[in-house]
């Protein structure tokens, strides 16, 4: 771990230089372990690939308190030699049609049916690494490079909100309408992210995100129980 200063509020907790699994591995353990701790000097805490960002009161704690705390109770585990739980969030997609117009684009670039693009893009798990661009765009890892697929040429100035998109050997979800340039597979009828829930984003930094490909009627009916507000995202434990 190396720890960094940013101003007199905030400590940044590096662990490395690269985005892997690993790491955010560990990135999780030291987020949870602080979170857990309800201390009231730390105000709030930032993951990203490879790091975090701990916002801290000053008046309550010194940066060296904080750092001790992190470096006497967080051990860094290496996954090669441990069994992971990952949190799975199940995320359902109609693919293709008006809700994917760039799947076509996609299975021709790599020589594919549309069919085996589906069958690629949802047989992933895919690890949240991060949140941001947007309010709860998730930053994800593990696409198969069998479906990856260069930007358009041209972004588009307006994306529906839960659009789900391949750029490059990366794929991802729009959480709200925004303008975007990545190539569109298809739609999620969920909400990511909701401002005036108390739990504002549908997911979080080191859960993982499986597709599950739903007809056009099922799209409907699970939109229709988001707006009521009772339909209940699948989520399940794994351990790898």
């Amino acid at each position: 771990m190396r720890f960094l200063k940013a101003g007199d509020s905030s400590l940044i907790i590096e662990l490395g230089n690269e985005i892997s699994p690993l790491i955010n591995h560990n990135l999780k353990k030291i987020t949870d372990y602080l979170d857990s701790l309800k201390h009231p000097a730390i105000k709030d805490l930032l993951p990203t690939y490879r790091s975090i960002i701990v916002y801290y009161n000053p008046l309550l704690i010194s940066f060296e308190e904080l750092k001790s705390i992190i470096e006497n109770n967080c051990k860094l585990d290496d996954p090669s030699n441990t069994s992971i739980k990952k949190l799975i969030v199940e995320i359902p997609v109609l693919y293709g049609g008006e809700y994917g117009p760039d799947i076509e684009n996609i299975a021709s670039h790599n020589n594919l049916t549309i069919e085996e693009v589906i069958n690629i893009h949802t047989s992933g798990e895919y690890l949240v690494y991060m949140l941001g661009f947007t309010p709860g765009f998730p930053y994800l890892g593990g696409m198969d490079k069998r479906i990856a697929t260069p930007r358009l040429k041209t972004p588009r100035t307006k994306i529906p909100g839960g659009s789900v998109g391949i750029a490059g050997e990366q794929t991802g979800v729009y959480p709200i309408e925004s303008p975007g340039g990545w190539q569109l597979l298809g739609r999620t009828p969920l909400n990511f992210f909701e401002p005036t829930s108390e739990n504002p984003f549908l997911i979080n930094a080191g859960e993982y995100i499986k597709f599950k490909a739903i007809s056009e009627d099922e799209y409907f009916k699970i939109s229709e129980k988001v707006k009521n507000k009772t339909y209940t995202v699948n989520k399940y434990w794994k351990e790898d």
